[in-house]
């Protein structure tokens, strides 16, 4: 027996239909923000880089603004085209290099006249890996049709791995001069931008909103000085010894271990196999000396991040580090960035949350 009355028919009606709008509109809304992240999804990554770039270099560029007389968007498009320089030069440099390189042993092995000097017994002497190293690159010394055969799948394992190295490096270059291009607009228009992050930031955030802002800033110019800061400091520290023992590849080995730096390889993937080459060619003395001093440079990260990562913040520098490494495992590279300020806003709502909880505990007493 319905005991309704036509009043409370009505409204049920009305909540119905009520429901039945919201859902629409919900529905319409979900798909609007997945087919217009569908759209812009291609240039997330580049724009999301050029703001991290812009962030990390609009100190340069206000200093190089007050040298051109106020012109923001020519020392923008300079400090632009300076880092694309930086960039494309030495990977265009290297790949010149590799080609000829391969080009050369490849007509040298089909002519039949390649010799590969054989190796030193100082080889022999490195402590753990010297025998094996001795007993390959003596039968590549003195049987290489062997040597081939019997090292092919690696070989052809570590070919393409080169291969595809290069490829993604070549995407990489491409996707920084890009990020690099939208982050000299972003420079450009600074003043406007910040206002409208600053008022959206506290449309999201409330009164907090421009402090957690200004945390963000600080948070990506510390972590671009803990890593490419760091990577600067251990290509030096490289360099100053591959330059001074002599070798005719020093520049190509700085450059690599640059690039591995801020990669964040370990720099050692080039350091051992040059130091092994360096007790070849050198006296056990100065090839320890050379060792001892690579080496160091090679692990100077260790404790170059911990001093440089994280300073002028009020975030605790465990914080900061544990969100680089975290967000470059999970993330990559971009992860880098944003795995520390991720982890700085939630440190600052804890420490806010905790005051709360003591201003209430205060009160209550």
């Amino acid at each position: 027996m319905n005991n309704q009355t036509p009043d409370d028919k009505k409204q049920s009606q009305f909540f119905i239909n009520n429901m039945v709008e919201s859902a629409i509109r919900v529905g319409l809304l979900f798909i609007l923000l997945a087919w217009s992240y569908g759209i812009v999804k291609p240039f997330l990554i580049p724009v999301l880089w050029g703001a991290i770039i812009a962030v990390a270099l609009m100190p340069l560029t206000v200093k190089l603004e007050n040298m051109l007389k106020g012109k923001r968007g020519l020392s923008a498009t300079v400090i632009a085209l300076i880092g694309i320089l930086i960039l494309t030069v030495p990977f265009v440099m290297f790949s010149i290099s590799m080609v000829e390189s391969v080009e050369g042993i490849t007509s040298t092995i089909s002519s039949g006249t390649l010799k590969i000097p054989g190796p030193t017994e100082r080889i022999a002497n490195i402590p753990i890996i010297g025998q094996q190293i001795f007993d390959v690159w003596q039968l590549f010394s003195t049987n290489l049709e062997k040597a081939f055969t019997k090292f092919l799948p690696q070989l052809t394992s570590g070919l393409a791995m080169m291969a595809s190295v290069v490829g993604n490096s070549i995407v990489s270059i491409l996707m920084f001069v890009i990020s690099l291009l939208i982050s000299a607009a972003f420079m450009a228009n600074a003043t406007s931008i910040s206002k409208s992050v600053n008022t959206l930031s506290v449309r999201i955030a409330g009164a907090h909103g421009e402090e957690w802002a200004t945390l963000c800033t600080a948070t990506i110019r510390s972590v671009l000085l803990g890593v490419v800061g760091v990577a600067c400091i251990q290509a030096f520290l490289v360099g100053i010894g591959v330059f001074a023992i002599g070798l005719p590849t020093a520049g190509l080995i700085t450059i690599l271990v640059l690039v591995l730096a801020i990669a964040q390889l370990p720099a050692l993937l080039v350091v051992a196999p040059v130091i092994a080459y360096v007790y070849s060619i050198h006296d056990s003395t100065t090839a320890t000396i050379f060792a001892v001093w690579t080496l160091l440079a090679g692990l100077s990260d260790n404790f170059l991040k911990p001093l440089l990562m994280g300073r002028g913040l009020d975030i605790p520098m465990p914080v900061i580090l544990l969100g680089a490494i975290g967000g470059m495992v999970s993330s990559g590279i971009l992860g880098l960035f944003i795995g520390p300020v991720i982890l700085a806003i939630w440190y600052q709502l804890f420490n806010e949350w905790m005051h709360e909880s003591e201003k209430e505990d205060n009160q209550a007493q």
